[in-house]
């Protein structure tokens, strides 16, 4: 088995959905292009040809996000008719399986180089938009009605740990806009961005250079007035979840030997990955066992752990991550630079910015030695990638 590296990642900044969004009429195909295309500039010593193939996810695969979408956006981004490209659907985790499934085949010697990532455009595709759940799931108690609805297991998760209240949800919640800010405002969120021009009616052409979610001035005051969707007097609101947004993202993957012989830079080792299913009314509690199954494989332990990322569909979900392996709320390894609450969640794609993230803290921190990527997955999954940073003094090295 070859080790499997994390060259670089980029990714489109995140836009609101609807109609008032910065990628209101525009295509999704063309943000996963802008992306593909960034990475192949970043990296001028690989040759487009050299690209063995290319994943792309979306949760809705029709329209602009359908047709095979990791071949259409390749012949689109101008690699050669030899590049192949096939598209993923494991829903928010979609980017991170594109990642998973083409590294296990650089691993194996199938590929030397690939790219990876995801999009999802939910003011051009809602969620569930044209999906037809069976009837089965409801009638024969396959699943509980509440999984198919995203808001609705995350106020389940809140009544299977009580001690994950409202006021603290909305407490992490500020702490994430202040975090994205913070790194926003030391420079650290701009690198990965890919400028995106964009036309909206009335007002021409704009290039969209930073992120559209973030509300940086959130306080506690403002939260508590929000409204509980999913149920009356309940604890899950939109400022405590991450939105509906657009974006796109893109990774450059490689085995390590490709990486030296084509002069690519190495972000990140990885380690191990896994993926493991729990109930769907609680979804948010996958990356809990996925956690627990990738520390197996690597033979680690959850201290060993120096950086985390962890996707913020929901703060009940991180916070039940983060009290099952006692890390406390304010833990500085944990979502350094913000997360989805903040940023963002354009479904499918959130996986890579998630590396993108843990990628910068790794040059900024060599003392770290491991950083994990984690999720939840809609109809109860969840997924973890950890990842060895190159900078530290023992990189490649026994874990032990």
């Amino acid at each position: 088995m070859r080790d499997v590296v994390f060259v670089d990642g980029v990714r489109t900044p995140f836009g609101r959905a609807g109609e008032k969004g910065i990628y209101a009429g525009m295509r999704a195909d063309d943000l996963v292009v802008k992306s593909i295309r960034e990475l192949l500039r970043r990296n001028p010593s690989l040759p487009a040809e050299r690209i063995d193939d290319v994943a792309i996810a979306a949760t809705t695969q029709t329209g602009d996000q359908g047709l095979t979408i990791g071949r259409t956006a390749a012949l689109l981004a101008g690699l050669p008719r030899t590049v192949p490209g096939f598209a993923i659907d494991r829903m928010c985790a979609g980017a991170m399986t594109a990642v998973t499934t083409t590294a296990s085949g650089i691993a194996f010697g199938a590929y030397d180089v690939v790219i990876a990532g995801g999009v999802e455009h939910m003011g051009n595709h809602p969620m569930g938009s044209g999906a037809d759940p069976n009837p089965r799931f409801v009638a024969e108690r396959i699943v509980d009605p509440a999984a198919l609805n995203m808001g609705n297991t995350a106020e389940n998760l809140h009544d299977r740990f009580p001690g994950i209240t409202r006021e603290r949800t909305d407490a992490y919640a500020v702490r994430s806009q202040q975090k994205l800010a913070g790194a926003y405002d030391a420079g650290q969120i701009q690198p990965d961005l890919v400028p995106v021009a964009g036309k909206k009616a009335g007002s021409g052409w704009t290039l969209n250079t930073a992120d559209e979610p973030p509300r940086p001035g959130t306080t506690m005051e403002d939260l508590a007035s929000l409204r509980t969707p999913f149920r009356a007097h309940g604890r899950v609101t939109a400022g405590n979840a991450a939105g509906l947004n657009d974006g796109a993202t893109a990774a450059l993957l490689a085995s390590a030997d490709a990486a030296a012989e084509l002069g690519l830079p190495v972000r990140m080792r990885l380690v191990a990955y896994a993926f493991a299913g729990v109930e769907p009314e609680v979804m948010g509690i996958g990356p809990v066992p996925a956690t627990e199954k990738a520390l197996r494989q690597a033979g680690l332990e959850i201290d060993d752990i120096g950086l985390f990322e962890i996707n913020e569909a929901f703060a009940v979900q991180v916070l039940s991550f983060l009290d099952h392996f006692g890390i406390d709320d304010e833990d500085p390894r944990v979502n350094r630079y913000g997360g989805a609450i903040a940023v963002g969640h354009p479904l499918a794609s959130s996986g890579v910015r998630l590396m993108n993230q843990l990628a910068r803290q790794f040059e900024e921190d060599p003392d770290v030695r491991y950083g994990m990527t984690t999720m939840c997955i809609g109809l109860g999954m969840g997924g973890t990638v950890i990842w060895e940073n190159p900078h530290h003094e023992r990189y490649g090295q026994d874990a032990a």
